[in-house]
């Protein structure tokens, strides 16, 4: 027997879970995008990282090359710096999406598990209910036969 939406008992968890199955999606979605952006940031602090090390010595160059090698060393530092903050942000970033998307996992499965209780009580009750039928058929089908015996 088919169930219309009117008759079907779990169509507003169903719609619920339907509701926090896309949040939970969309945090999931949201993770990646952090995880992928901290990875970049940290990539770029990488690349400034190496770009600094390899840096000319300013010690070994005349004073001319020395002036530039320190311009240069200290706009690699301040890069560094702003890398160094742009990764601690992405970091953060990636940490709350994180947290948000494993809010929203959670609620989802507390929505299906509930689902899955609900339908395994039916499932039992329908059960119990096939047991009392079974028995009151077996017991008319006892007296019957006991009282063609007896007549």
């Amino acid at each position: 027997m088919a169930r219309t939406p009117d008759h079907d008992p779990d169509a507003g968890m169903r719609a619920v879970a339907r509701v926090r199955g896309v949040r939970e999606q969309d945090s999931r979605l949201g993770l990646t995008r952090a995880a992928a952006d901290e990875r970049e940031a940290r990539r770029r602090l990488d690349a400034v990282g190496a770009r600094l090390a390899t840096a000319t010595d300013p010690e070994a160059i005349d004073p001319a090359g020395f002036a530039t090698a320190r311009v240069v060393a200290a706009a690699l530092a301040t890069e560094l710096t702003a890398s160094e903050a742009a990764l601690a942000s992405a970091t953060t970033v990636t940490t709350v999406a994180r947290e948000h998307w494993q809010r929203d996992k959670t609620r989802l499965s507390a929505v299906e598990l509930l689902l899955e209780r609900r339908a395994e009580e039916r499932r039992a009750e329908r059960a119990r209910r096939e047991r009392v039928e079974v028995d009151d058929l077996v017991a008319v089908r006892w007296l019957r036969s006991r009282q063609e015996v007896s007549a």
